[in-house]
């Protein structure tokens, strides 16, 4: 993949000052794309009209969902499908993918911003996995504050799937350190949610099955 060029599709479009395209989810608050805030009315409108979370275009038969190790043993998706050449160039080029030690900046975010629903791990996992599948089920999720549902996506059984660190394919090390480093995470989760045992028991499953995705 070193000669990995930018989608067509991502090149259509608008840019940022520094002139970075600037993905279709991206919020414009006061008229400037702010990377890290979604624009939340287009995660029902890429499920309803089958749309690429990164360039807006028509989705074709293959879904490409870019999520992270954590996310890779539920196959739980906070956000719709890509193609997967766009899903691909954002692990190599966005720079919180592809840059292990970036931390998303909480300052001076718009008003009004929410966290996706489910669990939300605060951590960059230094690894992204780009899961590719014909299929997938939304999910509504009630929000713990009260408000209206938010959406997630069950992921189908996947046909390919590539692993990324640092804008390059991912060693085996690479992803087993990423799942290790957030698995006490979701195992502090599991054992304060009702019935801890079958949780943890069911996580233990959900690892030994996303063993077998890793690179060799």
């Amino acid at each position: 993949m070193d000669n990995f060029q930018m989608p067509e599709r991502v090149a259509k479009l608008p840019r940022d000052e520094k002139g970075r395209p600037v993905p279709w989810f991206v919020a414009w608050p006061d008229g400037k794309p702010d990377f890290r805030c979604v624009d939340a009315p287009k995660i029902y409108i890429a499920y309803r009209d089958q749309l690429c979370w990164i360039c807006g275009e028509k989705l074709g038969k293959f879904l490409a969902f870019p999520i992270g190790p954590m996310c890779a043993l539920n196959h739980i998706a906070s956000e719709p499908p890509s193609h997967k050449d766009c899903a691909i160039y954002a692990a190599m080029a966005c720079p919180f993918l592809a840059t292990p030690k970036m931390h998303r900046r909480e300052r001076d975010l718009p008003e009004g911003i929410t966290d996706p629903p489910g669990l939300t791990l605060r951590r960059n996992p230094g690894v992204v996995l780009i899961w590719i599948t014909n299929s997938f089920q939304p999910l509504a999720v009630p929000r713990s504050n009260g408000g209206l549902p938010g959406l997630l996506f069950q992921v189908g059984d996947p046909i390919m799937v590539l692993w990324f660190c640092e804008g390059r394919p991912a060693t085996r090390q690479e992803v087993l350190q990423s799942i290790d480093s957030g698995l006490p995470l979701l195992r502090e989760a599991a054992e304060q949610a009702p019935e801890p045992q079958e949780n943890l028991a069911a996580l233990e499953r959900q690892y030994e099955r996303t063993l077998q995705l890793i690179p060799t």
